[in-house]
């Protein structure tokens, strides 16, 4: 059995080794974790999850097969040399420091080794993540097939070219929180038409929940689903052309190319 090793110990961290542990792809003692700079952290996971935490790179690094990067974008550099003198050619190196080109990890890295860059999204936390997948020049057919084994124990993955990233992360790297947004904003305008907030909470989000399911199990598309609800001169229609006519198409449009723009802004 392969033996992991997280360097950083966040949220997206957690959420991909507690998938693997739930759905018993990778045992609890061959998941390695390093944090440097907070020890109650890798203690409360160490609890949790009966994984291995160190304070050390040399102990975390030397022994497992695939060490995930999983740092903030900006101390991904320096965390990689920190782990370098540690590194071999055999090392699969994941990275899902988002904006961080594979290019730039080979250079830090300074030879030749494999690197997949994936970019999942924060439902990776409740085992629903729509994680992209890309590989360097140095990684194999097997290297991505085990990378998408890992990521798909928390959610769905796809294997693209490292160009359509941005556009991922613009889609479904910052798309949770667009429809947070959207139930927020459901949220306050029942409220304005009498709702009490509580019923208005309720009712959002379980209507976000069953149109999710909607789409995940029908085999119509999404335009047909919608079309299903709308009746001719009926409330469903009414809302439809007041979104139209208030532009959402293009202000969703403008609100993922940004955020795809803003990912390209970030890599360099």
């Amino acid at each position: 059995m392969k033996r992991l090793a997280f360097i950083g110990a966040g949220s997206m961290a957690e959420a991909i080794f507690s998938g693997m542990i739930k759905n018993k792809f990778v045992a609890p003692d061959h998941i390695y974790v390093t944090n440097h700079s907070n020890r109650e952290r890798l203690e409360q996971l160490e609890n949790m999850y009966g994984l291995q935490t160190f304070t050390s790179d040399k102990q975390v690094v030397q022994d497992v097969d695939i060490v995930i990067l999983s740092m903030k974008p900006a101390d991904i550099e320096a965390a990689i040399a920190s782990i370098k003198p540690y590194l071999t050619e055999n090392h699969l190196l994941i990275s899902v420091a988002a904006g961080v080109e594979i290019e730039a990890i080979e250079s830090y890295v300074g030879f030749n080794i494999p690197v997949i860059r994936t970019m999942p999204n924060t439902s990776a936390s409740v085992g629903l993540s729509a994680t992209a997948i890309c590989g360097g020049r140095f990684v194999t057919d097997d290297d991505l097939t085990l990378t998408e084994q890992l990521f798909q124990t928390i959610g769905i993955t796809e294997v693209v070219a490292e160009d359509d990233i941005h556009a991922v992360t613009g889609l479904s790297g910052s798309g949770p929180a667009y429809v947070y947004y959207l139930v927020e904003a459901m949220e306050k305008a029942a409220v304005e038409v009498g709702l009490s907030q509580e019923v208005a909470t309720s009712f959002a989000r379980q209507t976000i929940i069953g149109a999710g399911e909607m789409l995940k199990k029908s085999n119509d598309s999404a335009k047909t689903l919608k079309e299903n609800v709308m009746s001719p001169g009926g409330t469903t229609e009414a809302g439809i052309k007041t979104l139209q006519n208030n532009h959402f198409e293009e202000t969703i449009s403008a609100c993922i190319q940004r955020a795809k723009e803003r990912s390209i802004e970030l890599g360099k």
